[in-house]
């Protein structure tokens, strides 16, 4: 791997942030003095697969196709991408719908799961009618090297230029792919972390970017639901601005995903595979 300090690459598509924030006016506590400023907006997203209703998502209303893909894969709805035939948004506000056609194996394989998913920006389980659903059998990883520690030297600074919606007007979170030359190419936001590790996922499928070699990096908390997010993407090293929960840490040993934490102050923590043998 290429030990060299990073470069940023200028963003991906990025998208504008007022596309995504409205100006709302505010007073202090005694209506003696006002302001504006520019709030995050959210939407309801319904998806269907095949004419059947699947998911309810709140979402930050960017990039709905990349999340789709993203959510159709890292939630196991589909096993590649190749799977999704067809792709249709309507809807206006803040209700929005998606037709999906996905091919008649993952069909019948999310009908098995006999799932109801109800989300919120929150968490990434809703409506997981079963433990088995929760702690499904995932591949395990093949293995990469740890990322050279040039690669993570300023990373929360360099991350910035890949978080305009985050910039404007904050209460989002962010995932950024860097490549296996250490270059920052992707990234992706939304209320939900959950969402923006999707639609990083999405979005590098469908700019058919190779994740060889690279890492995801993710700003929110690292809980097990973006583990299974990356393991299902094949990504071999995800990187959290913030602490991992404990199974988090246990299911990216158990699969051989490179798990590192970035405090904000202190050097990068390896919580896999480097320390798998610690408790």
């Amino acid at each position: 791997m290429n030990a060299k300090r990073p470069v940023c690459a200028a963003p991906a598509l990025e998208t504008p942030a007022p596309a995504a924030s409205q100006t709302y006016t505010y007073s202090d506590l005694h209506y003696t003095e006002s302001a504006s400023t520019a709030l995050a907006e959210e939407v309801a997203l319904a998806i269907a697969y095949n004419g059947i209703s699947q998911a309810v998502m709140l979402v930050t209303p960017t990039d709905l196709e990349d999340f789709i893909v993203g959510f159709s894969l890292g939630s196991g709805i589909i096993e590649d991408a190749t799977d999704i035939y067809d792709l249709q948004l309507s809807g206006s506000g803040s209700a929005q719908y998606a037709q999906v056609t996905i091919a008649n194996r993952a069909f019948w394989n999310l009908k098995q799961q006999r799932r109801q998913l109800a989300g919120t920006s929150g968490c990434g389980l809703c409506g997981v009618e079963a433990v088995e659903q929760a702690l499904p059998d995932l591949k395990v990883l093949p293995g990469a090297p740890l990322p050279p520690a040039e690669w993570l030297d300023g990373l929360r600074q360099r991350i910035g230029a890949f978080q305009p919606l985050g910039q404007h007007c904050g209460a989002v979170h962010a995932a950024v792919f860097m490549n296996g030359q250490g270059e920052l190419l992707l990234g992706r936001e939304d209320i939900g972390r959950h969402n923006a590790l999707d639609k990083l996922i999405g979005g590098l499928i469908r700019q058919k970017i190779p994740t060889t070699g690279g890492l995801a990096i993710v700003t929110s908390r690292c809980s097990l639901e973006l583990i299974q997010k990356v393991l299902r993407a094949g990504i071999q090293t995800l990187v959290s601005l913030s602490s991992p929960t404990g199974l988090a840490v246990q299911w990216a040993r158990r699969h051989n995903l490179n798990l590192i934490h970035l405090p904000q102050k202190n050097a990068p923590r390896v919580y896999s595979p480097a320390s798998e043998n610690q408790a």
